[in-house]
């Protein structure tokens, strides 16, 4: 099981079965460059894998431009 929080909506999701970043940017509806994806203190890319037992922040990135 992969947890999942979302900022700034401070949601809560969990998945199984997610193998890579670029899995889980798709099943959130997120292209590659509109999250940042973090696993501790760590960026990720979407080609890292996910292991079960993940906590990964989705942080969407935020144009104000």
């Amino acid at each position: 099981m992969i947890t999942v929080f979302i900022e700034p909506d401070n949601q809560s999701l969990s998945f199984e079965k997610l193998n890579t970043v670029l899995m889980l940017q798709k099943r959130l509806g997120l292209r590659v460059n509109d999250a940042l994806v973090i696993r501790g203190t760590e960026l990720l890319t979407p080609d890292c894998k996910l292991e079960d037992g993940d906590h990964i922040r989705i942080r969407k990135v935020v144009s104000t431009g």
